[in-house]
């Protein structure tokens, strides 16, 4: 079983390792709007937030802006940054420390608004952002456990490519073929349904935009294998494309939303 709060700790402990290494100016070649200083500023803040949405008990979007607008201002430096994002990772793994997974609590994902959910998303959040900080200090990356790959991979899948279908009014609309996602070290198969999801916003305007849902019940017509932490690095735009063959539209399909990026 995973331990989720804990491999927060011990990811967030490499991240700063290794971002502390890099030139601040650096530019993070797996977000390259960043740089290095950006980076470590960018998941003080994330761990801040979260850490203070569960201490305020945030349960609506209201409790969500008023814990944003109360954020801590940014340091003026790498070594204050980091100091600043130990103490809010303190903060925040304390606060899931107290809590169950079940417990209600504001998240931006609106089907699951649990304790459970901010858990499981700071993990992901933290493993990808540490590989972000060994690239840009030119280190080698460090391997993803292969259980914790897994349910990145899931993660990618049902939340982070998903969230469309939270929005009201939007429906998936789906497109022929099927793609097998091969986890080939643990020997899982993640079948995917290209298609579209389509919908108006709050703003009035009209979305047609590339989705995938996760099937359980089709033949696949095309796949992309490799071990776990390669589908996973590579769902979250940190890695390069695993192997693939079959249906080339089914293939593009899932590219195109690959394709859209993960910050």
């Amino acid at each position: 079983m995973i331990d989720h709060t804990q491999l927060i700790r011990t990811e967030t402990a490499r991240f700063a390792e290794a971002v502390s290494a890099a030139d601040p100016a650096a530019t993070v070649p797996t977000c390259p709007d960043w740089t290095a200083a950006d980076l470590a500023w960018h998941l003080t803040e994330v761990h801040a937030f979260w850490a203070r949405i569960l201490d305020s008990g945030a349960l609506s979007d209201e409790d969500s802006e008023a814990v944003e607008a109360d954020k801590p201002p940014r340091p003026d430096d790498l070594t204050a940054t980091l100091a600043l994002l130990d103490a809010e990772t303190v903060a925040l793994t304390e606060q899931l420390d107290k809590r169950v997974d079940e417990q209600p609590a504001w998240s931006w994902f609106a089907t699951d608004q649990t304790v459970g959910f901010t858990r499981r998303m700071q993990l992901h959040e933290a493993v990808m952002h540490r590989i972000d900080a060994e690239l840009v200090a030119g280190r080698p990356v460090t391997p993803i456990d292969p259980e914790v790959a897994v349910d990145g991979v899931l993660h990618a899948v049902d939340v982070m490519f998903a969230w469309w279908g939270t929005l009201p009014g939007f429906e998936f609309v789906p497109s022929d073929g099927v793609v097998a996602l091969t986890l080939t070290d643990v020997e899982r198969t993640v079948l995917l349904r290209p298609g579209r999801w389509r919908g108006v916003g709050q703003s009035g305007k009209s979305y047609d935009e590339p989705g995938i849902l996760r099937i359980t019940d089709l033949p696949p017509t095309a796949g992309f294998a490799g071990n776990a932490e390669e589908i996973d690095r590579w769902l979250w735009g940190r890695g390069p494309e695993p192997e693939s063959d079959g249906d080339t539209v089914a293939l593009d399909a899932v590219r195109g939303v690959q394709a859209a990026g993960i910050q």
